[in-house]
């Protein structure tokens, strides 16, 4: 099919191009990614990052200090909070019947917030009561249900396994760690590492954010394996980029192969730009969670030694940019959502832009203005907290 001409490095060139372009065969087995020897603290944040963090706050310094203040004030950090965990959470649609949805979720993230307050502060007190939460969740649930189970499961695992890794490995009055251990493999684990292909992108991301996570609490090298296989596919998914040809990539596994069907799951937007996502016309909402997971998990293996942001990277800054840009007011123009978007992306977009523009130096001027314009980042009540103070100008 392809003639040499003088030396033949020509056809092995274009040979070479080709078939790189044209990726592994289908069959191929991924190569393992899981790393020889796991870092902890590691899931999302990391015991230097939090060094720098503690630094700068108790110097005073800003943006860090105003966010350490946001979390102190917070109800998630209260030391009296009660836990209110239950055998059996059961989340509907929406969260509607909502039995024990919130109350998992945000204990989940009050553990979180202890976590980090243990850490800054030393207070022992934070340590133990983030430590009571997980114990009473550990010890009481037995299953998610209902058909946002696994979105559900993947929202309160993402906040558990980072509140566990920081007691675990910089605190040594856990006793419960492994019964903690056991509930993540048993009871969370199993709803989330295979996915859910067919529904809309926020949900696989959030779940292999949660399935990484619990990878690393539990050191799985199948479980991690598993996750960044998945996360492979799912972020050219949902983040279009103009090589991917006329069409964005489809969820593999879906079954979404025509037009048509491309379109419809893209929420009926026809038009394909760079940075667009497969929840834009959506809502901005919904379109932060699948950011918020993207940054997230590709922190978690950077920490790790395994870095996919080299990978992912240009879709997750096309996509803060092409959010940041419509967020900050400007009008859709027609081919746009009809001209109608759903504004509120929420406090996503420290984690990356922080890699992007703080380590790597890149110019990303909407979302550096979205970003500063609305710091200190808060939570989302869901999954996502406090990433300003974790993430602002963090160089670890």
């Amino acid at each position: 099919m392809f003639r040499s001409r003088g030396s033949g490095k020509l056809t092995v060139l274009v040979l070479a191009v080709l078939l790189a372009a044209s990726g592994p065969p289908a069959s191929a087995t991924p190569e393992p990614a899981a790393p020889p020897t796991f870092t902890h603290p590691g899931v999302q944040v990391s015991r230097p990052q939090l060094d720098f963090i503690r630094g700068k706050v108790n110097a005073g310094a800003q943006p860090w200090r105003g966010a350490y203040d946001q979390l102190s004030s917070s109800p998630y950090n209260s030391l009296s909070r009660t836990p209110k965990p239950r055998a059996v959470v059961e989340c509907g649609p929406y969260s509607k019947p909502n039995i024990g949805c919130t109350d998992e979720r945000e204990d989940a993230i009050a553990a979180y917030t202890l976590a980090l307050s243990w850490y800054l502060t030393q207070d022992a007190r934070y340590a133990d009561k983030a430590i009571a939460i997980m114990d009473a969740w550990s010890a009481t649930i037995r299953d998610h249900t209902n058909s946002n189970a696994p979105l559900q499961t993947a929202w309160a695992g993402a906040s558990w396994t980072k509140a566990a890794e920081i007691i675990r490995y910089t605190y040594s009055g856990w006793a419960g760690a492994g019964r903690f251990g056991t509930m993540l493999r048993e009871v969370y684990l199993p709803k989330v590492i295979g996915g859910h292909a067919t529904s809309n992108g926020n949900w696989e991301l959030t779940m292999m954010e949660a399935s990484l996570g619990i990878a690393v609490f539990l050191e799985d090298r199948s479980a991690y394996d598993r996750a960044v296989a998945k996360y492979r596919t799912r972020v050219p998914a949902f983040v279009y980029l103009p090589g991917d040809g006329a069409l964005p990539k489809a969820p593999p596994g879906s079954g979404i192969d025509t037009r048509d069907e491309i379109v419809r799951y893209w929420q009926g937007q026809s038009t394909f730009v760079e940075g667009l996502t497969q929840e834009t016309c959506r809502d901005f909402t919904h379109t932060g969670y699948g950011i918020a997971s993207i940054a997230a998990f590709a922190e978690t293996t950077r920490i790790q030694g395994q870095d996919l942001y080299p990978e992912i990277g240009d879709r997750l800054r096309t996509a803060l940019g092409f959010q940041a840009r419509y967020e900050l007011g400007e009008a859709a123009p027609s081919w746009l959502c009809g001209g109608t978007i759903h504004r509120g992306l929420g406090p996503v977009t420290e984690i990356g832009f922080n890699h992007l523009n703080t380590r790597l130096g890149i110019t990303m001027p909407n979302t550096q203005r979205l970003t500063e314009d609305r710091r200190p980042a808060g939570t989302n009540n869901l999954f996502v907290a406090w990433q300003t103070l974790t993430h602002a100008q963090n160089p670890n």
